[in-house]
């Protein structure tokens, strides 16, 4: 018997009048992973392309994908790098039973590929059981769908985690971010907030030392190194060449959140969601150009006491999470602008705020995640004003 026999033949069992029929968004869930549902809508439709939601969320996951290698690579890299200064011959715990068959050599990048996933899959694991535990609670009890949007919120947020985050706090976080960022307001397509930086901005403001300073984004117990943005924080761009070059922050070969880090992997990922028509070119241009704007302005104005303010917009492209935010979560398309012009002022004031919090607060070197989230809010009355706008025009031009 094939999977589609077997499924077709427990259907009844889920359907309307069966034993299991508050469970059918559970059954859909399954029915509809494996093959493409048959259902075609019924009335009056404008058609444009055969883009159905499964499709745009599968294609988001598959540009994850350079992101994700990277995420691979970088975390095994930087932590056998550090475990070689340090001088330590193993890792603790039972990461150890598997690394003792490839060592722990930065210069080798199967013991890197293989030590960075030994970090990466717990805390993917952990975020797809949690968050999905939740997502079919809400089906169920509303008997909706199980969206598949939850894939792509549960692989944005893993990316934007530290590599050693405990696993308790991973699922406290997804968890908040599904349902406090998504749920309550009605599931996909109804949340105003992109629910994977929810579940990290709760993160950040309950458990800070787990999520920030220089001891957590390198997955060795008893190592500290800061990111480069808390050098260029600390003693401007002088700090940060002394360590890192334009090249390797271009790369990803830095200190960071798990698949954050590498510029080139996230452009990548945009050449494809553009080439899909999946994201918005608008936002992220819009976003790049106000970085480039503001920071551009704060080059000119100085500070004699603020080293932020001399770093230049190429070094803050490569920084922190810009580019991972400018292609992943500022193009949301639940919650970002949906006009034209509104997605170009949206993209801009993303890239505004973020060097306005990364520059101008001193007690926050990252601004992305903040940046996204405020703009989030605005989203909706950006539109309104761009839909008030064109009314107007129109009845000018009819008057």
């Amino acid at each position: 018997m094939s999977a589609r026999d077997l499924l077709d033949s427990i259907e009844p069992h889920f359907t309307k009048g069966g034993k299991f029929e508050k469970y059918y968004g559970l059954y859909e869930m399954v029915d509809t992973f494996i093959y493409t549902p048959s259902d075609v809508t019924r009335g009056k439709t404008h058609v444009r392309d055969g883009n159905d939601l499964k499709r745009t969320m599968t294609f988001v996951v598959i540009a994850t994908a350079f992101c994700i290698l990277m995420a691979w690579f970088n975390t095994g890299y930087q932590a056998n790098l550090a475990m070689k200064g340090m001088g330590l011959e193993e890792t603790n715990g039972w990461r150890s039973l598997i690394m003792g068959l490839f060592g722990y050599n930065p210069y080798n990048p199967l013991s890197c590929l293989i030590h960075g996933m030994l970090y990466f899959f717990p805390i993917y694991i952990t975020t797809l059981a949690v968050g999905g535990v939740w997502e079919v609670l809400f089906a169920t009890v509303r008997k909706h769908e199980v969206n598949e949007g939850f894939l792509v919120s549960s692989m944005l947020y893993t990316l934007i985690m530290p590599p050693d985050m405990p696993l308790w706090q991973v699922a406290l976080g997804i968890s908040f971010g599904i349902v406090m960022g998504k749920e309550v307001f009605g599931g996909t397509g109804k949340n105003f907030l992109n629910p994977a930086l929810t579940g990290r901005a709760f993160l950040f403001f309950a458990y800070p030392a787990s999520i920030s300073g220089d001891a957590v984004w390198v997955a060795v117990d008893g190592y500290s190194g800061a990111t480069a943005l808390s050098l260029a924080s600390a003693g401007g761009l002088e700090s940060i060449t002394a360590s890192f070059s334009w090249i390797q922050a271009f790369l990803g070969f830095i200190p960071g959140s798990i698949g954050e880090t590498s510029t080139l992997a996230c452009l990548l990922g945009a050449a494809f969601l553009l080439y899909t028509r999946v994201a918005s070119y608008r936002i992220m241009a819009g976003v790049l150009l106000g970085m480039i704007a503001m920071s551009s302005l704060l080059n000119l104005i100085g500070s004699s006491t603020n080293p932020m303010f001399a770093i230049p917009w190429y070094w803050h492209m490569v920084l922190g999470g810009f580019a991972f935010g400018t292609v992943f979560m500022a193009t949301d398309p639940v919650s970002a602008t949906v006009t034209d012009t509104g997605r170009w002022v949206y993209g801009a004031l993303i890239g505004v705020m973020i060097i306005i919090i990364r520059v101008i607060n001193p007690a926050f070197p990252e601004g992305v995640m903040l940046a996204i989230l405020f703009s989030n809010m605005f989203a909706p009355l950006i539109d309104y004003f761009v839909v008030q706008a064109n009314i107007r025009r129109r009845i000018k031009r009819h008057a």
